[in-house]
């Protein structure tokens, strides 16, 4: 009996990026069987690299494979990528649970009421509905160690606010339509802030400076303020 092919909702479409790099479209919207499929092409590349690979890069729903130009091009780079496509599908690597811990008290969540008021729910019910979402990490963007977190669940899903505030703390837990994302600096942000988190997401100095990989499930747990307060490095 012949292994299964690479998932593949529908073919993908391959861009040439620059001189030096592949992007292989696997859809157009955020969906899990689009994500699954770019994380089993991006396992079949680590384990069957070609000459020139130096890096790739998962996202929603594309995979970037950068290459060296002086070993190869974009035909033939696109070429192996077809190959591994058409062959057996890799074993799923085993994807790590991570826990964050969250704190909804009093200013860390200073959007929490205004979810609570635009969903028709009650404070108690945003919380429940956050914590009980299923949350994977679809990819890295934006600045170190922003981990993209899908799916916030339907009844808490908002559009991003019309201008950004300034000055948010890090750690802080955002939502926005389908994402759930904590952040790791200070920075702006258009997003709804729901609380905060001592979990230390980053850590530049670390030989492992991210706490997620792709692919990873996260589940937030709820601590008190004074249980924030002693946690935080």
């Amino acid at each position: 009996m012949q292994s299964p092919a690479l998932p593949t909702p529908g073919a993908p479409v391959f861009r040439a990026v620059a001189d030096c790099a592949v992007l292989a479209e696997f859809g157009s919207r955020i969906e899990g069987p689009v994500h699954e499929a770019v994380l089993r092409l991006d396992e079949a590349l680590k384990r069957k690299p070609f000459d020139g690979l130096l890096e790739t890069v998962p996202a929603y729903v594309n995979l970037l494979v950068v290459f060296d130009p002086l070993q190869c091009d974009h035909a033939s780079v696109e070429q192996h990528l077809r190959g591994l496509l058409r062959g057996a599908a890799p074993a799923q690597r085993a994807r790590a649970q991570r826990e964050v811990l969250v704190c909804y008290e009093d200013e860390l969540a200073p959007d929490l009421d205004a979810v609570a008021e635009r969903t028709g729910l009650s404070r108690e019910a945003v919380i429940d509905a956050h914590l009980r979402g299923h949350y994977q990490v679809f990819m890295y963007g934006f600045a170190p160690g922003y981990a993209y977190l899908g799916s916030v669940p339907e009844a808490i899903r908002l559009e991003r606010k019309p201008a950004p505030v300034r000055g948010l703390r890090a750690g802080s837990v955002l939502i926005a339509g389908p994402q759930c994302l904590v952040t790791t600096m200070v920075m702006p942000t258009g997003w709804w802030v729901i609380g905060a988190s001592p979990t230390q997401i980053l850590s530049p100095e670390a030989q492992r400076p991210f706490l997620f990989d792709v692919g990873d499930a996260v589940v937030f747990r709820r601590i008190s303020r004074a249980a924030y307060d002693a946690a935080l490095p």
